[in-house]
Order: structure tokens, then sequence, then C-alpha cells
């Protein structure tokens, strides 16, 4: 997730690019979550840690769901590339 968020904002130049690893972002973050599930019916996690991490997973997607649904305002225009104002 980390890594695609890092990816994400090295090619927030290219807007299909910047959404689209910001979308394999959250994506991985519902797997995490995923595995979470797991790790508390085979008892590798208490319920309670569980959920709390869980909750921070629902926090950060919430985070990149915004910065998707607000793209304009992190991608780099072409005029700031070129120095143009």
């Amino acid at each position: 997730m980390a890594t695609s968020i890092a990816e994400a904002w090295r090619k927030r130049r290219y807007l299909a690019a910047f959404v689209s690893k910001l979308s394999d972002a959250e994506t991985e973050c519902a797997e995490v979550q995923t595995w979470l599930d797991f790790a508390i019916k085979c008892a590798y996690v208490d319920s309670g840690r569980a959920e709390k991490l869980d909750g921070e997973y629902e926090e950060i997607i919430r985070m990149i769901v915004a910065m998707i649904n607000e793209r304009e305002k992190w991608v780099i225009k072409t005029s700031e590339i070129n120095g143009s104002r």
C-alpha cells in the first residue's frame, strides 16, 4: 500500500496514472482488512487489536478516496512543469 502511494505521488503529473496507483493503494488496504479477518478467525491476533487496525485502515482508505475525488488538487499541471504560470 505504501509503495503504491509513493508511486502515485511520483506519477502525479499524469492524472490517469496517479488515480490508478491510488486505486491500487485503496485495493491493497481492503486486502489487508481481509487478512485481518482471517487472522482473527485463526487466532493470530485478538479481535480488539484487529478492530483497531481495521479502523486505522478505514481512515487511510478515506484519505486515499479523498485524494482520488480531489485529484485536480494533487496533480502537477503542465504549466507547473514548464515553469510558466
